[in-house]
């Protein structure tokens, strides 16, 4: 399949790679992270430099909501300790709410017998305390700023073409550039989904009340709310409503916007007293048709894409890129390229995957909607789930990453 989409200088040298990664974020640079120290030469291509510092008292207004999985992969690319220096917050409890009803359930790390729930932490922190281990490997091209142009995938190899003229060539490519994902576009791969009737509201908070460790959430008819602990006391919320709704929060008075807050999520945490910047970005689920093609794989969001109710968006991103690099240090001698090799990390991963999407696509339909009938059995259902406690911990345990068909990364604890 050729791709070949701008005319190139031929006296510009073409380097060689085994793998090349495009698409330098969170999920690319923990994939190249776990391939570091290996005997496979990689590349990563990225068009758009991120910061490696920021000031001590400015949050990032996009946060994660790191498993005990993910924490464990990142442990053993040696990342996780550059994210301690700056800075994680790690939560020990959970509540969950209907706001049309009385039905709860809560969370707590010591039912489990384990010191946390997970952990929160600003995206940029993630990204930075990657970015700075993946200089560390030799075998490693961070390729930055360089954006692609174009594409051949071949027989024996792969092509990938610069803006500046440059080729690179490798054995395989592999597309960790998101949601809108140029290099599934040129692969031909289409998506299965749909855009949700939903932005998310993102933005750091301050109560009057501290979070006490804990993530809180709150089932509105119009999507959740949910305030997720930073260090210092502050919050970060991620509230889901209609896309209408998200641009007015977005822009009115912060006083204007506090005061909606407090009417949506209550007093739990006391007085809404201050808020950030504000951002806002539209929901949808998205799924590859194909994870694989000869000489390509996809991971993260330019595989998938789903509702942020649970947070487990970079969490099944991050198990793709251990479960690929699992795949391909195990090939020994052969082609890392070769699509029998790589059809066993889309076995691995796509199940697993789709099953999290339609999870998370259920309990988006069944909590955001104001139906009476509805709103009582949701309500019950919350109830009772919190009173079956080998079921509650069944599926919290699932949702930290202690169970389940893991790569070995995330098996592994951290020190």
């Amino acid at each position: 399949m050729d791709h070949q989409t701008e005319t190139r200088n031929p006296k510009l040298e073409t380097a060689t790679y085994d793998v090349a990664i495009i698409g330098g974020g969170m999920v690319g640079a923990t994939l190249a992270c776990a391939l570091g120290g290996s005997k496979l030469r990689v590349a990563v291509v990225e068009p758009v430099a991120a910061p490696r510092h920021f000031p001590a008292g400015d949050f990032d207004i996009r946060v994660s909501a790191i498993t005990r999985a993910t924490q464990n992969v990142f442990a053993a690319v040696g990342a996780w300790d550059g994210m301690l220096e700056r800075r994680v917050q790690p939560y020990q409890a959970m509540h969950v709410w209907d706001a049309l009803g009385s039905g709860s359930i809560h969370f707590d790390c010591t039912e489990l017998g384990e010191p946390d729930l997970g952990h929160i932490v600003e995206n940029r922190v993630i990204l930075a305390a990657l970015l700075d281990r993946m200089g560390s490997f030799g075998n490693i091209d961070f390729l930055c700023p360089a954006g692609a142009t174009g594409m051949q995938l071949g027989e024996d190899a792969a092509q990938l073409f610069l803006a500046d003229g440059r080729t690179v060539e490798a054995k395989l490519l592999v597309g960790t550039d998101g949601t809108t994902s140029w290099v599934r576009e040129q692969a031909g791969i289409d998506t299965t989904g749909w855009a949700y009737d939903q932005s998310a509201v993102v933005a750091t908070m301050k109560t009057s009340q501290h979070h006490q460790d804990a993530a809180w959430q709150r089932f509105l008819p119009s999507g959740p709310l949910a305030f997720l602990p930073l260090p210092g006391g502050y919050s970060s919320i991620v509230w889901s409503t209609g896309h209408e709704r998200a641009e007015a929060l977005c822009h009115m008075p912060a006083s204007q916007f506090l005061d909606e807050l407090q009417l949506a999520f209550g007093d739990a945490l006391g007085r809404m007293e201050s808020v950030g910047p504000r951002g806002a970005y539209p929901l949808r689920l998205q799924h590859a048709d194909a994870y694989v093609r000869p000489r390509l794989a996809l991971a993260g969001n330019a595989a998938h894409t789903l509702h942020p109710l649970a947070g487990q968006g970079l969490n099944i991103g991050v198990l793709d890129a251990a479960a690929l690099a699992e795949v391909l240090l195990g090939a020994g001698r052969r082609d890392v390229g070769s699509l029998p090799l790589l059809r066993r990390y889309e076995r691995w991963r796509k199940g697993d995957n789709i099953a999290m999407l339609a999870a998370m696509d259920g309990f988006k339909r069944v909590f955001s909607n104001d139906a009476a009938p509805l709103a009582r059995l949701r309500s019950a259902g919350l109830a009772l789930a919190d009173r079956l406690g080998p079921v509650k911990n069944f599926f919290v345990r699932r949702g930290m990453g202690l169970a389940g068909d893991l790569p070995g990364l995330a098996r592994t604890p951290p020190p």
